[in-house]
């Protein structure tokens, strides 16, 4: 789902209220589709309204980007439910020949088989490899269909967990900014005028634990996840030192 159009943001928001609502009052679990940075942002607009049904948010691995949620309290209900969330596991028929691979190349393909986003969790790429959470419902179609990434040949299967996965870790960096302002910040961290980075919170492009940001102003706290779209995301670890001209040396460690 992409929610961009007034129209299509109330139709989301009555969309969780009908999920919550049915959970609290049929006494069962109910899920949401995989959900994008914006949609997690306007469910956090009705967050203390729902807060009476009990949600959990998932996406398959630990640090996922993309969650579904599901309306429930597992206390109350008397029972678990596992979200309904399969890992797919994408490798080369040939590894010796397969093409590089990235996270555009992956959906790309996922897309062309005419799958709906909002069935799609994380793609993660890495060693010519790609793992995909996504709609238990739509697992097997993709083993089933999903045969070719650019001009290479390949399978999918299931997996139970991401065991051939190595994710590169953050890298660790410091940076001189005047202050911990986010504006200054990103454009400090990724080499852009205070223009440009203005012009990112103007387009809602910076999310902050997840969370749309639009005050380009507010201070970048300690352990919050600064995820800009299309340049990438980082960990903000607080200030090392301040020099004598009263500038602050940043530390971060931001996924390259």
């Amino acid at each position: 789902m992409a929610a961009q159009t007034e129209k299509e943001i109330a139709q989301f928001k009555s969309r969780l209220k009908e999920l919550a609502r049915r959970s609290y009052e049929q006494n069962m679990f109910t899920f949401t589709p995989m959900l994008g940075l914006m949609e997690q942002t306007i469910f956090g607009e009705l967050e203390e309204e729902l807060r009476y049904a009990g949600y959990t948010m998932f996406g398959g691995h630990e640090h996922a980007e993309r969650v579904m949620i599901r309306f429930g309290k597992a206390e109350e209900l008397g029972y678990e439910e596992d979200f309904p969330i399969t890992l797919i596991h994408m490798k080369p028929l040939l590894q010796k020949f397969s093409d590089d691979f990235s996270h555009r190349d992956f959906l790309g393909a996922l897309m062309n088989l005419g799958i709906s986003r909002d069935l799609l969790g994380d793609i993660l790429v890495g060693d010519r490899q790609g793992f995909l959470f996504c709609q238990t419902t739509i697992a097997e179609f993709i083993c089933k269909e999903l045969t070719q990434v650019k001009h290479t040949h390949i399978s999918c299967s299931i997996a139970d967990k991401l065991s051939e996965y190595r994710e590169k870790p953050p890298v660790e960096e410091e940076h001189l900014v005047s202050s911990e302002r986010l504006d200054g910040m990103i454009a400090q961290i990724y080499h852009l005028s205070r223009s440009q980075s203005l012009t990112l919170f103007r387009d809602k492009k910076v999310f902050v634990n997840g969370r749309l940001t639009e005050n380009n102003s507010r201070a970048c706290k300690v352990g919050e996840v600064v995820n800009v779209r299309g340049f990438g995301k980082f960990i903000y670890d607080g200030i090392g030192y301040t020099t004598k001209k009263g500038k602050q040396r940043v530390k971060i460690r931001i996924y390259r």
